[in-house]
């Protein structure tokens, strides 16, 4: 009985469906689309170097002719999804009647049915949702591909434009990310293992799962063996066969923020059609070194700061080890120290764990785990408590699953460290202040987990690192690094609202007669609100819009305490200015770009106009040397002349590194994408960014001859008394500083006019 009604409702489905077929029609694209599809030109964009670091088109992926592609992953394809591919003409009416019957049982659309042809269609023209409109419309656009195209241009297509996970399209592309190496080169073993992804990647990933990527892959290996592609013997031989998994963490990852950035600049200039299809060739600014250099740094320091926020717990947990053990020996991957991965927990001891990760099965020592020993209780406040006389077992149990980094390798031995993915964000971006190329742009931990650039879309307050810009403006305006301006309780009229604001320095300490070059070093505010109010919020505010400042500025004297709101690539791009000798350049990602046929579209150079004299340029310059050489940036020294500041927004929710060599200017910001939240107590620009800005500036420099900060013309070094700012009497007590030419002191310091002050070195902001 119950045969018979689904095999009514099955006529009647059968019969709606083909009186909709026609009424649907108009929908589907015609085969010239396809044609056209097949053969339009994307946009290549190419890194400073002329070498190609990406596409932008329609099709996705790297394509490779079919003949390129082996026999036995085409067979591998064809018998996993489509066993009939050769004889049907589109649709494999056995595999629907199946999926309907087992769609009825079920009562949803549960199964595809669909056939590679249909799959083709889906992928390249149609969009993925399971309704029955889509899936007719699927059928139509196969029967047309199918009397159009020969098979072998069908399985092309659909081996070049299948996702097959971690963000790899085509059957090149995935061989690369999963093997490092071409398609061409791929084993029976590892064929079946592609083969096996295209149902769900994500799921049966082998860097997700490896043990259901195993099944996956006999899965293949058995419906090969039954299509009559292999013998069985073969079968089994290739299933207790090792497979060498390549490392996920690739470079080209890390061009992704600097390509979208330029991607969202075409789009807006040529339109989208043009973009995808119009055979652009865009030469940008990116090097690709200070790229990779750039992304790896930030991961590196946004972990630091995030294990110092504590322990939040194991990712996950497997309950049956055996399993675990015996898939993993059959599949081996390539690591090397610093790479981080997944890691399952086989024992535990007090003192260490035996870990196994990426098939490879190592030791995590008590001692590389210390960090969680503070646990997190309170993800939101980011509240946690220390566990005393700490243990591996007060953490951790057989079958979790944790994030671990390779510390050391050699031979079989291996030593694990414990990460942790971070919560916080960050940014960093570079520029090259004489050209005003921007040589790098990472707008966030990992492009893959949130493709939101904040290097160029993130307006956060810069804090003290908005400081150099009033300083720099204080000595256009007659002002030098030893003008003496007192630290003292202040408190100025809030307007209609009738209260007082009363400025307070970091610590809540107050300095007295303070020089202007202390005071940044050490970023005292509330000297820098005094010069703000001195100077005069409008000349203070103009000479920033010259220097580099977009944003909208308050016409209050907040702005001396970094109330703005900047992007990191304002901020580099204001720094360069100073970094340049006083002359402003626009900032330039796209040098040229060439038509499909080498005509040239636009072309950019270097702009430039002096917006500030280069003796005040030298002088800021100089002062920000000190903030590295004993003031809130220690941690950003590098072992070679460079200047920066630090910047730390109200109740630590920003945290900021701005610095540069001669050669180089480069931003860090680190914080929450939620505004409210605080990285912690104590997380300063010093701390929290600065070394993160030596860690990339340090690569960056390594291969590039020591160079110091020009001193130009018009500029007169004397010894002064540290105390007043006036000429020393004492030679021993007297300390160089710099000056305009004409706006040196002229009176020699006395005893009487001397008071003894203490500097203290601190990580103050």
């Amino acid at each position: 009985m119950r045969f018979k009604i689904i095999l009514i409702v099955l006529v009647a489905v059968l019969g709606f469906i083909a009186g909709g077929y026609f009424a649907l029609a108009k929908g589907v694209p015609s085969i010239e689309e396809v044609k056209r599809h097949r053969t339009s030109e994307g946009t290549k964009v190419f890194a400073d170097d002329d070498t190609l670091i990406g596409e932008f088109k329609v099709e996705k992926g790297i394509f490779i002719p079919l003949n390129k592609i082996p026999t036995h992953l085409k067979n591998a394809v064809i018998a996993v999804e489509d066993s009939r591919f050769w004889s049907h003409k589109g649709l494999d009416y056995i595999g629907i009647a199946r999926a309907l019957v087992k769609d009825i049982i079920h009562a949803s659309l549960k199964e595809g049915g669909s056939t590679i042809t249909q799959q083709l269609a889906k992928i390249t023209f149609l969009s993925p949702e399971k309704t029955l409109k889509r899936k007719i419309r699927e059928a139509q656009l196969a029967i047309k591909l199918e009397k159009e195209l020969s098979k072998n241009e069908i399985l092309e297509l659909y081996l070049n434009n299948i996702y097959l996970g971690h963000g790899a399209y085509g059957v090149e592309m995935a061989s690369k990310i999963y093997f490092g190496k071409p398609v061409s080169q791929i084993t029976l073993a590892e064929a079946a293992l592609l083969a096996g992804l295209i149902k769900a990647p994500n799921i049966y990933s082998p860097y997700n799962d490896l043990v259901r990527s195993k099944e996956r892959q006999e899965i293949a290996l058995k419906r090969m063996e039954d299509e009559g592609y292999i013998k069985p013997a073969e079968a089994e031989k290739v299933k207790k066969q090792t497979i060498t998994l390549s490392s996920l963490r690739t470079n080209t990852e890390a061009y992704n923020y600097f390509l979208e950035y330029i991607r969202q600049q075409l789009e807006l200039k040529y339109g989208i059609e043009t973009v995808y299809k119009g055979g652009l060739m865009v030469h940008t600014t990116l090097d690709k070194n200070a790229q990779v250099n750039a992304q790896r740094a930030l991961q590196e320091g946004l972990r630091q700061v995030d294990k110092r926020r504590g322990w939040r717990g194991p990712i996950g947990h497997k309950e049956d080890l055996k399993i675990v053990g015996k898939e993993e020996q059959k599949v081996s991957f390539s690591a090397s120290v610093g790479d981080i991965s997944k890691g399952v927990v086989l024992s535990v001891s007090p003192k260490e764990a035996v870990i196994k990760a990426r098939g490879i099965k190592g030791k995590l020592l008590l001692s590389d785990a210390l960090w969680a020993s503070n646990v997190v209780i309170d993800r939101s406040t980011g509240k946690f408590k220390t566990i005393k006389n700490f243990k591996l077992t007060d953490i951790l149990q057989a079958g979790d699953i944790i994030w671990v980094s390779f510390k050391s390798i050699s031979g079989k031995q291996v030593f694990f460290a414990l990460e942790q993915d971070p919560e916080i964000e960050g940014a960093l971006t570079a520029i090259e202040p004489e050209t005003g190329f921007v040589r790098t742009v990472v707008g966030g931990f990992s492009f893959t987990k949130s493709e939101y650039n904040r290097a160029i879309l993130a307006k956060r307050q810069p804090g003290s690192a908005f400081k150099p810009i009033i300083y720099s403006a204080a000595l256009e305006y007659g002002f030098t690094p030893a003008s003496i301006i007192n630290d003292e309780p202040v408190s100025y009229p809030m307007g209609l609202s009738g209260g007082e604001w009363k400025p307070e320095n970091y610590d809540r300490k107050f300095y007295g007669p303070t020089r202007l070059r202390e005071a940044l070093a050490y970023s005292r505010n509330i000297v820098t609100v005094k010069l703000v109010d001195t100077v005069g919020i409008d000349k203070v505010i103009s000479f920033a819009k010259d220097v580099g400042v977009e944003s909208h500025m308050p016409r209050d004297l907040s702005i001396a305490l970094g109330s703005i709101s900047m992007t990191p690539l304002e901020l580099a791009a204001t720094y360069a200015t100073f970094a340049n000798g006083g002359t402003r350049i626009k900032p330039i990602t796209i040098k040229y770009i060439t038509d499909s046929r080498g005509k040239i579209l636009e072309s950019n150079e270097p702009e430039g106009f002096e917006v500030m004299s280069r003796q005040s340029s030298f002088l800021i310059t100089s002062i920000m040397e000190d903030v590295i050489r004993y003031g809130t940036g220690m941690r950003a020294n590098i072992g070679r002349p460079a200047a920066g500041k630090t910047g730390t927004s109200n109740d630590y929710k920003d945290a900021w590194f701005v610095g540069y060599t001669p050669e180089l200017v480069s931003c860090v910001w680190v914080g929450f994408d939620d505004m409210r939240r605080s990285l912690g107590h104590g997380e300063v620009g010093g701390r929290a960014a600065a070394p993160i800005w030596a860690n990339f500036m340090r690569n960056m420099m390594q291969n590039e001859s020591v160079s110091n900060f020009s001193v130009p013309e018009g500029i007169v070094s004397l010894s002064i008394d540290p105390t007043t700012g006036l000429l020393s009497t004492d030679e021993k007590s007297g300390v160089p500083e710099h000056f305009k030419a004409g706006t040196q002191p002229t009176k020699y310091s006395t005893p009487a006019g001397k008071a003894e002050r203490i500097l203290i070195k601190t990580d103050y902001d």
